[in-house]
């Protein structure tokens, strides 16, 4: 007796017929290509995004920066006390509301940024400029529709 079940091109349990599969499997062959450019840098790549964020504007609230990255504080808060014992960042509490911590660059976080110019070209070498451009204006079309299904919408303080 055989377990194997006979599946026709419609079904819709093939694994080539979900949405999440190729998103999956792009995400891990983007971090795949990364970590040897990063590791360069003594980065991992979660702690590149938040750098990227922290070089856009600092400081921000551990709330805002899980917001913008997608990331809870029980996954934030271990990558970003990595990230200050490494001299990276500082974390401390805002005067102004305790219950906030804010999260800004040190001088070692702040110079990394130059050397970091490279890694956007470096990751993007190859590939067609406007269609790399245009996947991330889809993909970004997609992340802010599945935000509001998954009912966690960001807010600008990352409330």
């Amino acid at each position: 007796m055989s377990d194997k079940v006979a599946v026709n091109g419609n079904d819709p349990l093939r694994l080539d017929r979900q949405v999440c599969f190729p998103l999956y499997a792009a995400t891990n062959l983007i971090n795949r290509l990364y970590t040897p450019v990063l590791r360069n840098l003594g980065l991992t790549y979660p702690q590149y995004l938040v750098l990227l964020v922290l070089w856009e504007e600092e400081p921000q609230t551990v709330g805002a920066l899980g917001a913008r990255l997608f990331l809870d504080s029980g996954t934030l808060t271990p990558l970003l006390k990595r990230m200050e014992g490494n001299g990276l960042l500082d974390r401390r509490r805002d005067a102004a509301d305790e219950r906030r911590v804010l999260i800004t660059l040190t001088e070692k976080g702040r110079a990394l940024r130059e050397t970091a110019l490279h890694v956007p070209d470096t990751m993007a070498d190859g590939y067609d400029p406007a269609g790399l451009e245009e996947l991330r204006e889809r993909v970004t079309a997609l992340v802010a529709i599945l935000a509001q299904h998954d009912g966690r919408g960001r807010s600008e303080d990352g409330a």
